[in-house]
Formats: C-alpha cells, structure tokens, sequence
C-alpha cells in the first residue's frame, strides 16, 4: 500500500516508480525479508555463548519452482551466473561444522516454517529430512532440505504437497554459498508487484489461524478476498472490496467477522478494516493496476 501512496502523490508512471521506489521494512509489518532481518537481529545475543555464531549467520536467498534444477545450478559457482534469477525469497543461513562435518541450519520465518532445519552434506545426524509442514483434513504438505550434489553452494528445498490421491512435487534452490546482501533492493522490491497477496497470522507451530488473501487483478468492482480464521471453528468466506469502499455502510455481520479476525491476528481494534477499506481504495484505481500487473508479467517472462 505504500508503494501506491508515492504513485497517487508522484502520479509518474508505475514503471518509472518501481525502478527507483526503496522499499520500506515496517516494524511488525513484515514480509520474508523484514521477517528474516528481525530473526537475524534476534539471534546476534547468541554470540555471547557461542563465540563466531554472527559470523556464521546471514540472509541466504531462494529462488522459488525451480524448473530446471540441474541448468540453474551448473550455470556457474552462484547465482550472478544464472541469466534471469528471480530471487523472490529469503531465509537465515548458519554455516555450521559438526565434528568435522559441514552442513548449514535454515530458518524460513517467511514462511512460517516452525523448526530450525539442519542441513548436513553427508546427510546423517543431525541432518533433518523429510517432514510434515502443515496437515490439513484435505491437504498435507511435507518438506526436504539436502544440498544439491553438482553444486555445494546451494540446498535443495523439496515440497511434496498431497490431496487425495494427487501428489504434486516442487523443487527451490537455495543459495548458501555467500550472504544476500541485497535482499531489501532486490526480493523486497520483487514483491511489491506480484499478483497474489496475503496476509497471515499463525501460531507457534506454523498453523493459519487467521488472516486473508486475494489475487491481484483486473476484475475492478468484481474484485474479491478471501477471509478466514479459526477460533476453534474455522470459518472462510468471500467478500467484494467494493463493499469497503464505504465503511459506513458496511453490513454489521462482516464487521463482526472483520473484528473477530482483527482480534486473532493481534492488531489494535479496527486495524484489519482499515487496511481492507485502504486495499479497496488501491484494487479499485485500475490505471494502477493494470501496471502493476504489467510489471509483474514482464518479471515473470524475463525469469523464464
């Protein structure tokens, strides 16, 4: 939403914005890459006990589905080899040595991963492997951490998600080889445009217990959101931003599951309908959207 603000008073061309826009990093508004700084930050009293633990640590970035893992990685030793990398993720890295043994220590706050994952390269103890990330009635999903074996400097990150009987398999890569040092510019940036958008709230082991979603769009009045939440029942349903447009006249029985969720998700009372009321504001200004949405599309062709 502030990318939008400096749009409405600079009234330049998105484009032309987004080059040289420098994205803010909130408190307790984060995405992956404020989410991954504020863990770092965290972290650093860790050094008092263990000697060399902040050197060790850092923002590591990920590219997302990797199609072709093998081309990706034998491009050359990083990613400043590969032709169009995306890098719309980010984790926190420790390199670590275990007896001698090199692995690394993951930490995805972004998204919402509960448990430190530890990486060996000769994959024995304490090497994670596979596990379950989240368990639904209808839906499991189960990661995998390994490094790649034709290039040390990146980890695998293996997704089996199940429904049913459909199993779906997704592979990201991870770059541990150096420090990301440039994930505000270039992850934060990235996901200013992209055209799905969230915001979630869990608990401690990583489960959606309120929040909404919605994907960017040019359907202007007709555009929707999902909200959710769970307070022992979950509930979801569909709204039209339009119905925001004017808080006065918004029907009690949404209030009411606005405000539940608002509570849920630990914001000051009204915060979730103000920022609903404002991202129906942005979702119905469809100039700018309809760049964005260029934007997004001209990232996605040039990462191809």
């Amino acid at each position: 939403m502030s990318l939008y603000d400096e749009f409405t008073k600079t009234q330049e061309a998105l484009f032309d914005l987004f080059k040289r826009y420098a994205p803010p990093i909130r408190s307790k508004k984060h995405t992956c890459v404020g989410l991954g700084i504020e863990l770092i930050r965290r972290l650093r009293v860790l050094d008092k006990k263990f000697r060399g633990f902040n050197a060790a640590m850092g923002l590591v970035s990920c590219e997302e589905a990797v199609v072709d893992v093998h081309d990706y990685v034998t491009s050359g030793p990083g990613p400043e080899s590969v032709a169009m990398a995306e890098k719309e993720h980010v984790m926190v890295a420790i390199q670590v040595v275990v007896d001698g043994r090199s692995g690394v220590m993951l930490a995805d706050p972004g998204y919402h991963v509960p448990r430190i994952v530890t990486v060996m390269a000769d994959r024995a103890y304490p090497h994670t492997g596979w596990f379950t990330q989240s368990e639904e009635p209808h839906c499991r999903k189960e990661y995998e951490y390994s490094f790649n074996p034709q290039n040390s400097a990146y980890v695998e990150w293996h997704e089996r998600v199940t429904r049913g009987a459909t199993v779906k398999y997704q592979t990201s890569l991870v770059y541990v080889g150096r420090p990301y040092l440039d994930g505000v510019n270039v992850t934060e940036r990235r996901n200013l445009v992209y055209n799905f958008r969230s915001l979630l709230a869990r608990d401690q082991k990583g489960h959606l217990i309120a929040g909404l979603y919605f994907p960017v769009g040019g359907k202007g009045k007709d555009a929707m959101f999902t909200l959710f939440f769970d307070n022992g029942e979950k509930r979801k349903a569909k709204y039209k931003f339009s119905i925001f447009s004017d808080p006065d006249n918004i029907p009690k029985t949404i209030l009411e599951e606005v405000d539940l969720c608002n509570k849920l998700m630990n914001y000051k009372s009204g915060e979730l309908l103000r920022i609903i009321s404002k991202l129906a504001k942005v979702i119905s200004d469809q100039s700018y959207i309809d760049q964005l949405l260029e934007i997004n599309e001209e990232i996605c062709r040039l990462c191809l």
